[in-house]
């Protein structure tokens, strides 16, 4: 009896364990998509990359979570000519980061949301040139 009980506790734990990297990984593609897309809509704002990458390592993503981000943001957002198609699950969490972003973006007007994201990404955007 022992035995079917320890076993379905260590499947809960390792199910929620995977649950919270989930999580964690979809806030963080929110992220780096919400840091893309501040690059291109905000006058003078530039992505911090390397910041990016630290951010990965501090949420304790597998190494290459930063770049493989990219690579799907880029793929998704120009119709497959940069980038790669990366995993489903990372192309599932940039379509979501994206609708969010987008619904963001209309809801408060997009000087309003280049703000807000000055403020939410801190070093992980910057000023161009600084």
């Amino acid at each position: 009896m022992r035995a079917p009980l320890l076993m379905a506790g260590l499947l809960l734990i390792a199910t929620s364990a995977r649950a919270a990297d989930d999580h964690t990984r979809s806030n963080y593609v929110t992220m780096v998509l919400q840091a893309f897309a501040a690059k291109v809509e905000c006058p003078g704002t530039d992505v911090a990359y390397p910041d990016l990458v630290q951010k990965a390592q501090q949420m304790q993503l597998p190494d290459g979570t930063t770049e493989q981000v990219r690579k799907a943001i880029a793929w998704m957002h120009t119709g497959g000519k940069m980038g790669e198609k990366q995993s489903d699950d990372i192309m599932a969490e940039v379509a979501v980061a994206t609708q969010t972003t987008d619904l963001d973006q209309r809801r408060l007007g997009m000087s309003n949301w280049c703000e807000k994201q000055k403020a939410n990404l801190a070093g992980l955007i910057r000023s161009k040139g600084g």
